[in-house]
């Protein structure tokens, strides 16, 4: 009887150590700190609690998305089974044909009073730049922090202001590329924000956006994960930095940090998924998606972090802070109060001519 008791105990380990082999591994490539947190704790560990049988793998390599999905596919070795973009990064995956078409209607869930993906998702973010590629979660801006603590008297409260050395002196974190970069430089030059995309299709108008830019180069401390300034800041190494709304509300809110947000023309953009073309996994990652981006599920991720949902049935659910308890809604980019001055992203424009902006760009920067 104890031999027979032994060897069903034996017998029940093999059977769960099979079934625990058999979890599928899910890879998901985002970018890291925050932002990955609160996907986490919004999509990811709910439906792994609901299908044990899948396992979610986070690869924080979204900053380098595009260029090492291109290579995957090249080298016929996909590894990747869902990938965190911006928009006109999955456009251009899209027109390079690296990523899945999408059909809103069959691989994502409608809205709970039945409205149809294809019309509750903001207009025009499920078909940016005409691709159907992409599938939006977030609403997010790339804006300015500043320590509160680095200036006696007047704070700055301008994006010309970050480019003012003399009244606000101190080093600047910037991202290690042209987008968003050239931008402001024209903006804090004085051009109006409806001419900045034609300036900049002219030489010219990179010229000048350059010129602006060396004037703060040699304070500049160049970033290009998200949680760089951040952390920047926290320590003191530099005084004003750009990064994305939520990485500085997790700084100041959380971790109650001596910074302000500095919202004057904060960029907006869309942040969502792209599907690796002949990806292995696509079953499963179709059934993870129509979970992961649901209406209740893009207004639980503003619990833990300060991005506005790209569902507008999303939108009247946003409440507390998972842990804070504050209200959230003040602190989304798209609030009234926030929007004074804000810029609209062309990421059909930057999918046109990031290549040839990123060779001018890294030419000018090693000089």
């Amino acid at each position: 009887m104890r031999w027979l008791l032994n060897t069903t105990v034996i017998m029940a380990g093999v059977a769960l150590a099979a079934g625990s082999a058999q979890a599928l591994d899910l890879t998901v490539v985002s970018w890291g700190g925050a932002y990955t947190a609160s996907q986490q704790k919004a999509y990811h560990d709910p439906y792994m609690a609901q299908n044990p049988d899948i396992n979610i793998v986070n690869d924080d390599s979204a900053n380098e998305g595009l260029a090492k999905l291109r290579a995957q596919i090249e080298a016929n070795n996909i590894t990747w089974d869902l990938v965190d973009m911006v928009a006109s990064d999955a456009i251009t995956a899209c027109d390079e044909g690296l990523v899945e078409e999408i059909d809103p209607d069959t691989w994502l869930a409608p809205a709970p009073d039945g409205t149809p993906a294809s019309e509750d998702f903001l207009p025009g973010t499920l078909t940016p730049g005409g691709s159907n590629c992409f599938i939006p979660q977030v609403v997010y801006s790339t804006t300015f922090g500043y320590r509160t603590d680095a200036f006696e008297g007047e704070q700055p409260s301008t994006i010309a202001d970050v480019f003012d050395l003399e009244k606000f002196p101190g080093r600047r974190s910037l991202e290690k590329r042209p987008i968003n970069n050239l931008e402001w430089a024209l903006l804090a030059d004085g051009v109006a924000a409806g001419d900045v995309y034609a300036m900049l299709s002219t030489p010219e108008g990179v010229d000048r956006a350059l010129a602006k830019l060396d004037t703060i180069k040699d304070q500049v401390v160049w970033w290009s994960k998200g949680a760089e300034t951040p952390q920047r800041l926290a320590d003191g190494e530099v005084v004003i930095g750009s990064t994305y709304n939520g990485r500085l509300f997790s700084l100041i809110a959380e971790k109650m940090q001596p910074v302000a947000m500095l919202w004057d023309w904060q960029i907006f953009d869309l942040d969502g998924w792209a599907v690796p073309k002949g990806g292995k996994n696509l079953e499963a990652v179709k059934t993870f998606l129509y979970f992961a981006t649901d209406t209740q599920r893009l207004a639980d991720q503003t619990k833990f972090i300060s991005y506005g949902p790209a569902r507008a049935s999303s939108g009247p659910l946003v409440g507390t802070h998972a842990e804070l308890g504050i209200d959230m809604k003040p602190h989304m980019p798209t609030n009234p109060e926030n929007t004074t001055n804000n810029f609209n992203f062309d990421y059909v424009w930057w999918a046109d001519h990031k290549a040839e902006m990123d060779e001018i760009f890294n030419t000018w920067l090693a000089k």
